[in-house]
């Protein structure tokens, strides 16, 4: 066991504690160094009883003793120790033990990663190949010292089915994160600076309408149990990723160039937490307009700030209730319609039922959301929703979806939009209303 490696490079021999082993026994010497290290202590304190299965919760606590003494480890000690603690993950957060403290362990490096395969289906934008795609993504961090921590990610980015020629043609690696945190010798401040896979305009816990993916960013926080204080300064990473969602803007402009390339943000969030993790925040971004292919603003977004609230609140242990508004500061043509709008507004709400933990296989849960959104009110982001291409502006819809995990670090989910209703027609004529299915796949290691 990683236990026995970990303590053995350290621990001389001491006296036989179990009457049962003997001392020509092939365990006998790494059940002393174990006892001796205090990593296992055995029944009464005077019997091995090495014939008998051990329990889970026995087994994490010997997991828990040897993350203790994971100083002493190997690289690839640490790594197995690493597996087993998220093998035993649950019980040794019943036992008090924090998962997370290893993370904290000088030298360490961890590597995750997660694939999908997604399907989406909207009548007139994504059909047959189109409507197919895949992405893979690995995560390397590493605690550099007791403050700093370095992590880098690389992505395959969305590939869709469509795409012909071949594989080597339509490769797209790229670093979605590269960053460091700094910690202040205070576990409540971190400063974070470089890129980021997923800044969620509004916060992790917001619905994520505007924003919801790669950013380039300087960020301080500040959190303790019952408040987080956050301000930053950024680089928005990636459009919308579809161009019919802009018709009205290309008709009307004749120009072909629109989205947050190029677009910079001032952002502050104020959260606020309460008892069975629930929270509320509100959040203010300040827009600017510089480099990229959107360096003059005529061709750029048009909006100069917005402001957001969100409440995030559970009801017992099994109901979560969100509700997030946000007013828009722009006067401008809107992306979709090309018509003329005037600070526009957005409400969304969402129940869910359960919840779907890809460590626990058979956990799900079910939800239901409803979205008004004025028209010119999305701004034409990467967002951090299930919806997209025309699901998002200038719409009245409700959505309804499902996650199960059917095996570990394996979730297949379902999402479809219903009684969708564009509010106002187009500057060209009236909308496409058609409804979005959406289903994928989604595999963590």
């Amino acid at each position: 066991m990683a236990a026995t490696m970990a303590v053995s490079a350290t621990c001389a021999f001491a006296a036989n504690p179990f009457v049962d082993v003997p001392t020509d026994s092939w365990a006998y010497k790494s059940v002393v160094e174990l006892a001796d290290a205090g990593v296992i202590q055995g029944v009464d304190g005077e019997y091995f009883q090495g014939q008998r299965n051990i329990t889970r919760y026995e087994a994490a606590e010997m997991v828990a003793k040897a993350m203790a003494h994971m100083d002493k480890a190997s690289v690839e000690q640490r790594a197995l120790i690493n597996k087993l603690a998220d093998e035993y993950a649950d019980e040794l957060n019943n036992l008090g033990v924090r998962v997370s403290n290893l993370e904290n362990k000088v030298g360490n490096i961890k590597f995750t990663g997660d694939a999908r395969l997604r399907y989406r289906y909207q009548d007139g934008t994504k059909d047959n190949d189109a409507s197919w795609d895949y992405r893979i993504r690995l995560r390397g961090q590493a605690q550099v010292n007791d403050r700093i921590k370095a992590t880098v990610g690389l992505t395959t980015n969305n590939q869709t089915f469509s795409d012909n020629g071949t594989a080597s043609e339509n490769s797209d690696i790229a670093a979605d994160i590269l960053k460091i945190d700094y910690n202040f010798g205070s576990p409540n401040w971190n400063l974070s600076l470089g890129r980021d896979a997923a800044y969620y305009l509004g916060g992790a816990r917001s619905y994520g309408y505007q924003y919801g993916d790669v950013f380039d960013r300087a960020e301080l926080k500040y959190q303790n149990d019952s408040i987080a204080v956050t301000a930053g300064y950024g680089k928005f990473k990636e459009d919308a990723g579809n161009d019919s969602l802009l018709k009205g803007y290309h008709q009307f402009t004749g120009n072909d160039d629109y989205g947050v390339d190029g677009m910079k943000t001032g952002y502050g969030e104020i959260e606020a937490f309460f008892g069975n993790n629930s929270a509320v925040g509100v959040y203010y971004n300040q827009f600017s307009r510089s480099g990229g292919k959107h360096d003059t603003p005529e061709l750029a977004i048009d909006a100069d700030n917005l402001w957001g609230a969100y409440v995030s609140w559970n009801i017992g242990s099994k109901w979560n209730v969100l509700a997030n508004y946000e007013s828009i500061d722009r006067n401008g043509v809107s992306a979709t319609t090309g018509n003329d709008v005037s600070d526009p507004e957005v409400w969304i709400g969402r129940v869910m039922y359960g919840k779907a933990n890809m460590a626990q296989p058979k956990s799900w849960d079910i939800w239901v959301e409803y979205i008004d959104a004025e028209d010119g009110a999305f701004l034409g982001g990467s967002t951090g929703s299930w919806r997209n291409f025309g699901q998002l502006d200038n719409i009245e819809s409700w959505g309804v979806g499902i996650d199960y995990v059917f095996a570990k670090n394996a979730k297949f989910s379902v999402m479809q939009s219903f009684a969708s209703d564009y509010k106002d027609n187009g500057r060209f004529g009236g909308e496409n209303d058609e409804e979005l299915t959406r289903a994928e796949f989604n595999f963590a290691f």
